[in-house]
């Protein structure tokens, strides 16, 4: 049990402790120390200190991939314009209103936060071009940023691109569609609370027409020059009103169109996956040959995932538009940029994970809670990612160090696989932005702060979303508890 203990210790030490000098509150480095710490005390080999590693990243590779191919991906759609066409698609649909805006917003973010699996890096490429039409509603900027930090933080649980879920799924060793189709409908659900719950911060007086003339595509911003380009001939939902919303919505599509076919391909491809099991690159040939090849190479099987491959179909198509293709080294690299502290953390969470195993400590934890019934569990799991998804500010580490542990043991009380899957990586996205502290927040906050030139207090950001952050927790301790 010294091995759980010390290298639990070290870990929180260094991630909580901010005074150590160089390594306080460095969520990666503090996943590597404990992971050393494990290795050492248990007295392992360093031949194993190789394998620990290449056995952990191994576990994760479906992750790691998806962030990485992911993120180049929104990348593209970003230069392309489709996200703003999906704001311009939603605030049509939802009508010329302040809450229409709001309702557009959140879910252009989670799609947002979808296409990049990554809350933080949603919130900050996507979020930053809507904060001056919140503002010129009379929002306040902690409302405002509690809006950009759900949307943003919901759809980065939202699939095709959920790094929580399939993370979960990875370290349970389950197969994460039927995951993924649960979280469909449960982040669906997250979402419409989110929409209804910030009406309420809209002013009677607000002004309907606030986000033509300060909203998405303005050209305002480090993305302007990027999107500004792809909004000409766009036309505006208050233009030509005589025609109504669905002749708006018409000439938006005929204009537009284009730029949502690389979305359109993924959607199609992991449709035919998720909602018919026809995964076409095992059925076609040629393809196929190389997918199972990729199947058989450890660390690269995570290429060979489905969805994976559906985002590197879609990316390579959002290659041929002008947009992208005149700078594509440049595209590539700023993708990787906005994510790449996730996939350091990623990585450093595969060495921890490696090593909880080839020290045993896995095995320790389940002996020593062994007659602890399924109930307990689930509470003790539920209170331990909560817990850490608050202190740590991340549900990668969250889920790293709890779902080995409790996994096996709520698998062995009866649980099963697909349902633990679902209520770990809910209980740990909705921990992540748990008050006082919230990697997340921060950055939202102080992005909503250096573009108002004004202080916006994350704790109270954090408060405003705790009715979302406890919809997921409760729902996942559900699925631990009756699954």
């Amino acid at each position: 049990m010294i091995v759980v203990i010390g290298s639990l210790a070290v870990l929180f030490a260094i991630a909580l402790i901010k005074q150590i000098p160089f390594i306080g509150g460095n969520i990666a480095v503090a996943l590597v120390g404990g992971g050393l710490t494990a290795a050492l005390l248990s007295g392992m080999a360093p031949v194993d200190y190789v394998t620990a590693t290449f056995e952990g990243i191994d576990k994760l590779a479906w992750v790691i991939a998806l962030s990485v191919f992911g993120s180049i991906y929104a990348e593209t759609q970003v230069r392309i314009g489709a996200m703003n066409t999906a704001l311009s698609f939603f605030q049509t649909i939802f009508g010329n209103s302040p809450r229409g805006l709001i309702a557009a917003t959140f879910v252009t973010l989670t799609l947002a936060g979808s296409l990049f699996g990554d809350a933080i890096a949603a919130a900050t490429v996507i979020g930053f071009l809507v904060i001056h039409s919140l503002a010129a509603m009379n929002l306040k900027p902690v409302q405002i940023a509690m809006i950009i930090l759900l949307g943003a933080s919901i759809g980065s649980l939202m699939p095709p691109i959920s790094q929580a879920v399939y993370l979960s799924a990875s370290l349970i060793e389950t197969d994460p569609m039927p995951v993924t189709l649960i979280t469909y409908a449960t982040v669906t659900i997250g979402l419409v609370f989110a929409i209804f719950e910030s009406f309420r911060f809209v002013p009677r007086h607000a002004s309907s027409t606030a986000w033509m003339t300060n909203g998405f595509g303005s050209g305002a911003g480090r993305r302007g020059d990027l999107e500004q380009a792809s909004t000409s001939g766009l036309p505006e939902p208050h233009a030509d009103a005589h025609r109504g919303r669905w002749g708006r919505l018409a000439e938006l599509i005929k204009k537009r169109w284009t730029t949502m076919l690389p979305l359109g391909v993924l959607a199609f491809i992991v449709i035919l996956k998720t909602g018919f099991s026809y995964d076409i690159f095992l059925e076609i040939p040629g393809i196929r040959d190389v997918t199972q090849a990729l199947l058989a190479i450890p660390i690269l099987q995570g290429i060979a995932f489905p969805v994976v491959l559906a985002i590197i179909v879609a990316t390579l198509i959002a290659y041929l538009f002008p947009q992208v293709r005149r700078a594509p080294i440049d595209t590539m690299f700023t993708g990787l940029k906005n994510v790449r502290q996730t996939i350091v953390i990623q990585l450093c969470a595969g060495f921890l994970v490696g090593c909880f195993y080839e020290s045993g400590a896995i095995d320790t934890v389940g002996a020593f809670v062994a007659d602890v019934a399924g109930a307990g569990i689930a509470v003790i799991a539920t209170l331990a990612l909560a817990a850490l998804g608050m202190m740590l500010g991340s549900q990668t580490a969250a889920q790293t160090i709890v779902v080995p542990f409790t996994a096996p043991l709520l698998e062995n009380a009866g649980g099963e696989s697909i349902n633990i899957a679902v209520g770990m990586s809910h209980i740990a996205a909705g921990a992540q932005n748990l008050p006082p502290v919230g990697l997340t927040v921060f950055v939202v906050c102080g992005l909503v702060g250096t573009t108002l030139k004004t202080k916006v207090d994350p704790v109270k950001t954090m408060i405003l979303a705790l009715p979302n952050s406890l919809y997921f927790i409760l729902l996942g301790f559900g699925f631990l508890l009756f699954g």
